[in-house]
């Protein structure tokens, strides 16, 4: 089983593939789009979540998704169809620095992404290509809580503390117009949840060919969480906009 099926089950339960709950995604969507009319633009948008979940409150709204998986596209345009947005969604099956739009956005997201563009600062310079003046970033990224193990940063990446996270965002032309900071909760039940689905699906398919390499993974993965990364690290979620426009 590949990478992106096991990631497909992992998250099951847990559609934004990021340690945010409902309520949390919810006002982060009202702050980056504030009057139900925005263009939007999700760079890595996987089955589309962030992106259904705009459209179908906001009748307003016209959205388009890039992604490399498609099946995870194929997955998000069924969704739409489902929720009768269709219409109003795009979706374009490419690598993200490799999309061109004739017209800017309004708001452009990526969370959970930054891995591909090579980090935070990179995914924010893809951003501000697509976006129109006076638009806003919906971003969300890791950093570290406390002083992370060397086994922590070869797993998760070269993250920062939250202040100095911060600080680079700045210092790189953005002001911050609202944040989240993921609590102990989210990012646990996003970790209970991911590794719970994966060893559900490997006990509810124990003659599969790939049932004990499933169950091998999340034994795996929740051992990585609980013993090298969960009490350092973090998840934080930005809505930004370009201190000065020209930049």
């Amino acid at each position: 089983m590949n990478r992106e099926q096991i990631s497909h089950i992992a998250h099951a339960e847990h559609p934004i593939k990021s340690p945010l709950d409902d309520d949390s995604v919810r006002r982060l969507l009202d702050r980056g789009l504030p009057t139900g009319e925005e263009r939007v633009l999700d760079l890595g948008c996987g089955g589309g979540e962030w992106l259904l979940r705009a459209l179908s409150a906001r009748p307003g709204v016209h959205a388009e998704g890039v992604d490399t998986s498609e099946d995870a596209l194929a997955q998000a345009a069924a969704a739409a169809r489902e929720l009768g947005v269709q219409d109003r969604l795009a979706l374009h099956c490419r690598k993200a620095e490799e999309f061109v739009s004739e017209k800017p956005f309004d708001v452009v997201l990526s969370f959970g992404a930054a891995h591909a563009f090579g980090g935070l600062l990179p995914t924010l310079a893809a951003a501000r290509t697509h976006l129109a003046p006076g638009g806003r970033v919906l971003v969300g990224d890791g950093f570290w809580q406390a002083p992370p193990s060397q086994e922590a940063v070869e797993m998760l990446g070269d993250f920062a503390d939250l202040a100095t996270t911060v600080e680079r965002v700045e210092a790189d032309g953005w002001t911050p117009v609202d944040g989240h900071v993921s609590s102990r909760r989210e990012l646990d039940d996003y970790e209970w949840s991911c590794w719970g689905s994966l060893s559900s699906w490997a006990l509810d398919h124990p003659d599969h060919p790939d049932s004990a390499q499933v169950l091998e993974t999340a034994t795996l993965r929740r051992t990585e969480w609980l013993r090298v990364y969960r009490d350092t690290f973090g998840f934080l979620s930005l809505v930004l906009r370009r201190t000065h426009e020209s930049a």
